[in-house]
This record gives C-alpha cells, sequence and structure tokens, in this order.
C-alpha cells in the first residue's frame, strides 16, 4: 500500500511542475489589480485568467497525469481515459445533473455537487483509468468487434466504470459533505481552540479536496460566520473578524518555503539541481500569492508523515494567531499580497506580528522536516527510494541514436523478448520486471556504461541509468510494446 501511494505521488510531479507558474502568473495580476479580479486592467485580466486556466483545472490535470504516470507502459492511450473519466463523472455529478436524476429542483441539490471538480475526484478518475489501462490494453476482442480491442477498449471501460464510481458517489459524497459543514459549525463554538481545530482539518482534507466544506462554514456566510466577506468589509469585532485567516500567512509565507528548504538539503547530492527548481518555484509561489498546492502535493503522497506534520502545524498557527488576536485577511490566498492588501482594512488587528510569528514558523518547519526526514529516511522529492546518492549522466557515443543503441544492448542483457514482463522507469533508473533473474546478463548490461544495477526482488531489477533515464526508458518501450 505505501509503495502504492508513493507511485501516485511520483505520478502527480508532471502535472505539480506547472502549477507554480500558474500561480506567480495569478499574483501577479491580484497584485496590478486586487480588486476587480482583472476587470480594472487588461494586463491583469490576461494573467490572472492565463494562471487561473491551469490552478483551476489542477484536478483535471491530476486525473490526466495519474492515469499516465500509474499505467505499464506510460501510454498516451492511458492520459486520454484519465480525461473520460473525469469528464464522466463530473458531469454526471453536476448540480443540473444530479436534479434531474433525483427528479428535483436545481436549487434543492446538495452544494456538495457544486464542489464535485475537486482533487481527490481527479484522482481517482486517474487511478481508475490507470488501472483500466493495466488491464484491458492487450484484450483481444472477437473479430467483429475487434476495431475496440487494446488500447481504444481502454476509454471505454473507464468511462463504464465511472459510472459505476459516479453511482456510488451520488449518495456518499453529499453524507461526506454535510458531514463536515456540520462538524465546522459545532467547532466555530470553541474560540480560538475551534480555529485551529480547523486549521488542522483544512490542511488535511486537502487531498480529498474536502477542505472546500469546512472553508465554506468559516469564510463564507453558511454558518453565519462569513469571515472573508466581514473583514473586507471592516465589520465585527476587531482582534476576531479575521482569525479564520490570520494563522494561515505564517504557514504560507514563512513555514512551507521553509520545509520546501529542507527539503533540498535533504535531497541525494545527485538529485539537489534536479529539484532546485520545482521546489524554488513551489516556495515562491507560496510566498508570494498563498498557493500551497505546488509544494503541498510534492510531498503529500511520498511522505505522509510530513504532510499530517504539516497539518498540526497549520492548526496550532491559527489557534496562536486566534490567541493573541492577531488578525489579517485574504481575498485570494495568504501570501504576501493580500498580505500588503490587508495592512489597508481597519479592522485588522496586529497584523504586523503575524510576521514575527512565521519567523518563529520557519524555524519550526525547517528543523523538524529535516529532522524527519533524515530520521525517518522519508521519500521527499530528491529522496525517492531507490535513488543513489549521486548519479552520473550516462556518456553515449556520439551517434544519434546513442540511447536507442544503450537500451538495445540493456534490452538484450536482461532476457529479451522472453523474458521482460514489464518496464518501468522512475527519475535516474529503470525498473524491469523478469520472469527468471538467472536470464539476466549484468555484465552486458553493465558494457553500456551505466553506474550500477540493483536486484530488488526474485523478478525485480533496477538498472542505474543517470538523469537521462528518460530517453533509454522510452526506446526500451518501443522495444517492448513491439513484441507484445
Amino acid at each position: 500500500m505505501k509503495a502504492y501511494i508513493q507511485r501516485i505521488g511520483r505520478s502527480l510531479m508532471l502535472p505539480v511542475a506547472v502549477l507554480p507558474a500558474a500561480a506567480i502568473l495569478m499574483g501577479i495580476g491580484y497584485w496590478i489589480d486586487p480588486n476587480g479580479w482583472g476587470a480594472d486592467s487588461p494586463l491583469a485580466a490576461f494573467l490572472i485568467k492565463a494562471g487561473s486556466s491551469i490552478i483551476d483545472y489542477m484536478p483535471l490535470l491530476f486525473a490526466v497525469g495519474i492515469a499516465f504516470g500509474m499505467s505499464k507502459e506510460k501510454d498516451g492511450s492511458a492520459a486520454l481515459s484519465g480525461l473520460v473519466g473525469f469528464l464522466v463523472i463530473t458531469t454526471l455529478l453536476s448540480t443540473d445533473s444530479v436534479a434531474m436524476l433525483k427528479g428535483i429542483d436545481v436549487e434543492n441539490v446538495s452544494a456538495a455537487f457544486a464542489k464535485i471538480d475537486n482533487a481527490f475526484v481527479g484522482i481517482l478518475s486517474g487511478i481508475v483509468a490507470s488501472i483500466m489501462y493495466n488491464r484491458f490494453s492487450k484484450v483481444q476482442l472477437p473479430a467483429a468487434i475487434s476495431f475496440f480491442s487494446g488500447k481504444r477498449l481502454v476509454p471505454i471501460m473507464t468511462a463504464v466504470s465511472m459510472l459505476v464510481v459516479s453511482a456510488i458517489m451520488l449518495f456518499v459524497w453529499p453524507v461526506i459533505f454535510s458531514g463536515l459543514v456540520s462538524f465546522g459549525k459545532a467547532i466555530s463554538e470553541l474560540g480560538f481552540v475551534g480555529a485551529g481545530i480547523y486549521g488542522f482539518f483544512n490542511r488535511l482534507l486537502i487531498p480529498a479536496g474536502l477542505h472546500h466544506a469546512l472553508n465554506s462554514v468559516f469564510w463564507f456566510d453558511v454558518a453565519g460566520i462569513n469571515d472573508i466577506g466581514n473583514f473586507w468589509a471592516s465589520e465585527g469585532i476587531k482582534g476576531e473578524t479575521g482569525m479564520y485567516q490570520a494563522g494561515f500567512f505564517p504557514v504560507m509565507m514563512f513555514g512551507l518555503p521553509a520545509a520546501a528548504l529542507a527539503m533540498y538539503h535533504t535531497a541525494k547530492s545527485g538529485r539537489k539541481k534536479q529539484v532546485a527548481s520545482l521546489l524554488l518555484a513551489a516556495a515562491f509561489a507560496s510566498f508570494f500569492t498563498g498557493v500551497t498546492e505546488p509544494l503541498e502535493f510534492s510531498f503529500m503522497f511520498l511522505a505522509p508523515m510530513l504532510y499530517v506534520t504539516h497539518a498540526i502545524l497549520t492548526g496550532i498557527s491559527l489557534a496562536v494567531a486566534a490567541f493573541f488576536h492577531w488578525t489579517a485577511g485574504f481575498g485570494f490566498s495568504a501570501g504576501l499580497i493580500d498580505f500588503i492588501l490587508s495592512l489597508r482594512i481597519p479592522i485588522a488587528n496586529q497584523p504586523y506580528m503575524l510576521i514575527v510569528q512565521g519567523l518563529v514558523f520557519a524555524v519550526i518547519y525547517y528543523v523538524l522536516f529535516r529532522f524527519l526526514i533524515v530520521k525517518f529516511n522519508l521519500n521527499t522529492p530528491g529522496r525517492e527510494e531507490g535513488d543513489e546518492e549521486e548519479v552520473k549522466t550516462v556518456e553515449s557515443p556520439s551517434s544519434e541514436n546513442k540511447f536507442a543503441v544503450m537500451a538495445k544492448t540493456i534490452y538484450e542483457g536482461l532476457g529479451g523478448d522472453g523474458n521482460i514482463t514489464s518496464v518501468d522507469n522512475c527519475v535516474t533508473r529503470l525498473r524491469i520486471e523478469v520472469k527468471d533473474m538467472t536470464a539476466v546478463n549484468q555484465e552486458k548490461i553493465k558494457s553500456t556504461g551505466v553506474p550500477g544495477i540493483n536486484i530488488v526482488g526474485s523478478k525485480s531489477i533496477q538498472v542505474i541509468v543517470g538523469t537521462q533515464v528518460q530517453f533509454v526508458a522510452d526506446e526500451m518501450h518501443k522495444l517492448y510494446r513491439s513484441i507484445k
């Protein structure tokens, strides 16, 4: 189970890598025009819409990315199936569709279905699509319908599977969503303790996309709190209005960037340059715009212990800010842009103390993350299981077919068509499943100049290639597919 969850984490790296740039575009747009969603500035509108075109469809990116990454052969038909699965469930469970299916008026449909296009559904769609690909991509149908055999069958089976999933979610999703709303109303009566509990569950529920249910209670007018609306209207009680927002600033502006630094410092030496760009961009997005998903999704599945720790620290941050009545608010998210804008609001109370709190939390995040990563050897970016401390880029001949030649030699060394059952790769190595390990010729594989070979089971072998592994893997897939 742990390995499966980590595979999901690795599969998310592709879509997560595009999110920081989108977040920064939106942040700059809101900096230019914080009040009109770009309406008062064509440049702001251009930047905001460009960034939101990616951020708003993050669940869809997850569906495609996970379907592609979790499929055995990293095939495009798997990615297409992830898209199909996501479209099926989000269309069937949209507010209008649910009203039609249940024979009720649209206004009587549970608010849960307005949030059906969330990260959890995207991830679920991708997983279902990858399962369908791995199961049906080689199936041969009878001659009369043979056109739909193999990879063409995968999107069809994904759509059918998502019909079943949608039927289940039709009844389960509103119960979960409503339960969280009721839970939010209950903890709202607990003062600063309630703020801390809210902060903890706000982060903990992000992987499932259920944090929207809690947010609706505290940020908007579901239960009469309306923390965001009241703050920007400067209404309510000074030192209390904004208590469900203020504690996020120390985490998003200081804590998470410090966590990114800890992950960079603990990355294996051969991987630091590779992960630096991702972590730097994600940390900057968190600090500047308050968009944390690019950073959080980079470790929430690879190292769940760290994510739970992050959720706990977020809860503590909200409790501390609420206890001392330090308040600030945001219209977009708790980044530098909204912090500066909120300083102008009369009801903000000692907001500069949130910077002091943030500096303290930066130290806590860095020390705690670094300790946990090293102590428990957690698989944060740059430390994925099986990666070498330092891997060298393979030196190959100067011919255009150098990767094809290398892949062919490795393929033959692994026993060729009759012995290889699965071809996969991570960031630095090929991961191969074979029928008979005794048929593997390690000397022939090593003749290509690879840094090493690692046998991890009776039928599993890893060939350490280096940072150019993707090109070798692509050629290996061509050889593997040609005989399937």
